[in-house]
């Protein structure tokens, strides 16, 4: 490449597909202009990704490179990383820029303008190459990606931990994940295979493996422990079996042989299958040759559509699930209407006998039968008991439903299960960006509760949900460092979280209880607070609030717990959840028999004189938690084949975030529909 390029000539450059960590951001971020002036020949770099530049504008500006090439070959593809570049007196320099680029570039220095990067913070968009477009003869990647036992799906360990061999080709070492890959133990590898586009390879050995008797006990535990890996081209997975033992057990074989069958549609990749052939008996001292074929056929699968044969709709639509969803509406429409027709006629009753108790003088009504969730009018709206922690849950709470709407709607809109690691980015990115959700309702609680110590609640509130999964993460950590399994968290990706959250969750959540605290953190209660604590009445047990809390959890989790099953498949098992039209409607099924049930149990506290309704609501609502979790242990043991101290960890550590959360953001919005209920009856009562 003799000719110089400049910005007469260039001015833009543009990352093809995103890698893991994006430093340097872009001068120019006007797409439109910078397409008008491309010249030839144009300069594509592989960059890293930045959290600025709209997904669009990679694949706008992808496509007009690779449409430039085609139609100059003047014009260079050039691949490389950029995070350890740099940027020094407005100059972009990357020390390992390939030679034949650094002369033209003098001490490889490129100008930051030039230089654009193609990656948004919501990566639920990730990926430019899954909408990559292909020429005859161009490069297709074959990556490597994990390997573990079939009934442990966590349990997972680099491909080439099992000591298979490499091919032969070594332009591609290593994929940098991204933030949600890194955590879901992604490890992508080169394989070292040769393959082009629609180039046949007819059957060719890549490899030998020389098997000493280290290596066969190896491939012997994992064909034993039904070893299973996973392979990905063009962001399309494939899978495949290690090897196979023979009837009576004695004797291991090796599936020696891939044959790929890929389908192509136009210019792009739509189909990929594995058929594992060569079985091989295991044999120390022997070379075991490693052979693999490419064949290509023409597809009428659309590019849109070529994920949908991974999908189960058979299990995911069945009868059951349909009927599920019915049975909840059904329950939330009869709660609806018992907790109307309740508390309006009992409500009206009471309405009744307190205005004719207004009526009469002050010696009938001293003699009268007074009784009722009026009499507790002064005491109603007291503070909660420890009213930091209550009002930090609260915000949490909010929160995390505020993530969970976010996120199924992007989910249905965006399909983000077609790509990995795509919907924890996106719940990590929607957690951080709806932390003044966090900040706002705490903070205002806790102001409306006289609280004064502001900014530790703020701190508890915002580190409260992110402390406890990054202890349960950091615990389960030790396991997989100690299992070598490929889902121990990078170091880096630790520090990625933390500055997560130090950076952006914190300061977020700041605002947030500013703002709360301003705009809506004054008491407005409609009834004033007695200055000395009216002593509770002796009650039945089944209105005491132990009991309320154990039975206040019953219904809601009735009311997604088929949905549970589906959830927990998806996750622990081999599905890929989809439906997510389902799980919204679900989630909104939950909040509504939560509000009721928790308005109907309020409503009988308060009746028995008993105005400790705040902690309460929140957990009866909360106790949901408690049913999640216990049906989890029936479906590890009646549901699952897992086995292993990591994997029962890994499933039992999770399960215990995943309920806890789900019980913080039903109690939550338990106590929010009762607070609201609380202060609309209290407002329609005259009070003395």
């Amino acid at each position: 490449m003799k000719r110089r390029i400049d910005k007469s000539e260039s001015k833009a450059t543009a990352a093809g597909k995103s890698q893991r960590t994006g430093r340097h951001k872009s001068k120019d971020l006007n797409v439109q202009s910078s397409l008008k002036q491309i010249g030839t020949p144009l300069l594509i770099l592989h960059a890293e990704d930045d959290p600025i530049v709209p997904f669009i504008m990679a694949k706008e500006l992808y496509s007009t490179a690779k449409n430039a090439q085609k139609s100059d070959k003047r014009v260079k593809l050039i691949l490389f990383e950029s995070s350890l570049g740099y940027v020094h007196n407005g100059l972009y320099k990357d020390p390992r820029l390939p030679d034949f680029i650094s002369s033209e570039f003098k001490h490889g220095f490129l100008k930051v303008d030039h230089f654009m990067h193609c990656l948004p913070v919501p990566q639920w968009l990730e990926h430019a190459a899954s909408n990559a477009k292909y020429t005859d003869e161009e490069e297709v990647v074959l990556w490597m990606n994990t390997v573990g036992p079939y009934h442990n799906r966590q349990e997972t360990y680099k491909y080439f931990s099992l000591p298979f061999c490499v091919g032969t080709k070594k332009t591609i070492s290593h994929y940098h994940e991204t933030l949600g890959e890194a955590l879901q133990g992604v490890e992508l590898e080169f394989s070292g295979l040769d393959i082009k586009y629609k180039v046949e390879v007819l059957q060719k050995t890549y490899c030998d493996i020389d098997l000493d008797k280290a290596k066969r006990d190896a491939f012997v535990y994992a064909i034993k422990n039904h070893y299973w890996y996973q392979m990905y081209i063009d962001d399309l997975p494939i899978w495949g079996i290690v090897g196979e033992a023979d009837e009576n057990g004695e004797d291991h074989y090796l599936w020696t042989y891939k044959k790929l069958e890929i389908g192509y549609n136009g210019d792009r990749i739509v189909d990929v299958n594995l058929t594992s052939e060569g079985k091989v008996k295991l044999v120390p001292n022997t070379k075991i040759p490693m052979s693999y074929s490419v064949k290509w056929k023409k597809s009428d699968v659309k590019f849109e559509d070529r994920f949908d044969k991974y999908l189960d709709p058979s299990f995911f639509q069945h009868r059951i699930h349909w009927f599920s969803i019915f049975n909840s509406f059904m329950m939330v429409i009869f709660l609806v209407g018992l907790v109307s027709m309740i508390l309006m006629r009992t409500l009206r009753k009471d309405y009744a006998r307190y205005s004719k108790e207004e009526e009469m003088d002050d010696m009938d009504r001293d003699l009268g039968d007074e009784y009722g969730w009026k009499q507790v009018h002064g005491d109603v709206f007291r503070p909660s008991s420890h009213p930091l922690i209550f009002s930090s849950l609260i915000g949490s709470g909010c929160q995390i439903f505020s993530v969970s709407f976010i996120v199924i709607v992007l989910a249905m809109i965006e399909d983000l299960y077609t790509e990995r690691g795509s919907m924890l980015s996106t719940a990590i990115f929607v957690y951080a960006a709806t932390s003044p959700v966090n900040g706002y309702f705490g903070g205002s609680l806790y102001a409306k509760q006289g609280g004064r110590r502001w900014i530790k609640q703020m701190f508890i509130g915002a580190f409260l949900i992110p402390a406890m999964v990054c202890g349960t993460a950091f615990f389960i950590n030790f396991i997989a460092i100690y299992y070598h399994a490929s889902r121990a968290i990078p170091f880096g990706t630790m520090v990625a979280v933390c500055c997560i959250c130090f950076f952006v969750i914190l300061p977020l959540n700041l605002v947030g209880t500013i703002l709360g605290r301003n705009l809506s953190g004054q008491p407005n209660f409609p009834c004033r607070v007695n200055a000395v604590p009216r002593p509770i009445p002796e009650k039945k047990w089944f209105m005491e609030p132990a009991v309320i809390v154990c039975l206040g959890g019953i219904l809601p989790f009735g009311s997604i717990f088929i949905e549970m099953y589906f959830i927990f498949t998806s996750f622990w098992a081999y599905k890929i959840y989809y439906v997510y039209g389902f799980m919204m409607l679900v989630l909104v099924i939950l909040c509504i028999v939560t509000v009721c049930v928790t308005i109907v149990c309020t409503y009988f506290l308060l009746n028995a004189e008993d105005y400790r309704w705040q902690w309460t609501s929140f957990l009866s609502a909360a106790s949901t938690a408690v049913y999640v979790y216990m049906y989890s242990f029936y479906y590890y043991f009646f549901k699952t084949k897992m086995y292993g101290l990591f994997q029962t960890s890994f499933y039992f550590g999770y399960m215990a975030v995943f309920s806890t959360s789900l019980g913080i953001m039903c109690g939550a919005v338990g106590y929010m529909g009762t607070s609201a209920f609380v202060r609309k009856i209290y407002t329609n009562v005259k009070i003395d």
